[in-house]
């Protein structure tokens, strides 16, 4: 079970809306459905929040240490609560899922993402649960720097937060530790077909 959520982003203003990002705004929108207020912890390098969901307790957590240092929060406050990796969630940006999709998945490789090197580096393993939440990719290897740190044009913003509210349904799933049902959840991305409309009674 998911005891740890972890938003992935950069601090500051200027951030705020961009791409690299999506984590922040998925722990924001949990912390919103949770009650919860994050506030900054200095032992844990970032800003956390603690609750408790069916008699278990739940954190929620954004590292304010910049990207490429994000493990040191992690780390610090797994370590503290003895949390084990396979029961942390770390949700980031995603550039080969398009936006509006999202994937869920135990352990892998960092794919080059500098938050997940250090949250390798600094847990010493890769074995903990990812949400990826898609970003879309700039078409060149060149420009992704770029891509992730500009804010998403208005629909693929849009696409990213009905993903985001979508994918906030595995929640309670993922506390449960139920996570064929959370992956379902997540990977389910089209929207039940609407019903056809009744014919006209004839008259």
């Amino acid at each position: 079970m998911i005891k740890l959520f972890v938003g992935l982003g950069n601090p500051g203003p200027e951030y705020e809306a961009t791409r690299h990002n999506a984590g922040f705004w998925w722990v924001d929108a949990l912390a919103r459905e949770l009650k919860l207020n994050l506030s900054m912890d200095r032992a844990y390098h970032g800003l956390a929040a603690r609750g408790n969901v069916n008699g278990q307790a739940v954190w929620l957590l954004e590292p304010q240490t910049y990207m490429n240092l994000s493990g040191k929060s992690v780390a610090a406050l797994a370590r503290f609560f003895k949390i084990a990796p396979q029961e942390i969630l770390v949700v980031h940006d995603e550039l080969d899922v398009v936006p509006g999709e999202a994937k869920l998945k135990l352990g892998g490789g960092h794919a080059g993402h500098n938050g997940l090197r250090d949250i390798h580096a600094q847990l010493g393993t890769g074995d903990y649960w990812r949400l990826r939440i898609g970003i879309g990719h700039p078409g060149v290897k060149s420009e992704v720097a770029d891509w992730v740190l500009r804010k998403p044009a208005p629909d693929q913003r849009e696409a990213m937060h009905a993903c985001i509210d979508r994918t906030l349904k595995a929640a309670p799933a993922l506390m449960a530790g139920d996570m064929t049902k959370a992956t379902q959840l997540v990977h389910t991305s089209k929207p039940p077909r609407p019903k056809p409309p009744r014919p006209p009674e004839a008259g």
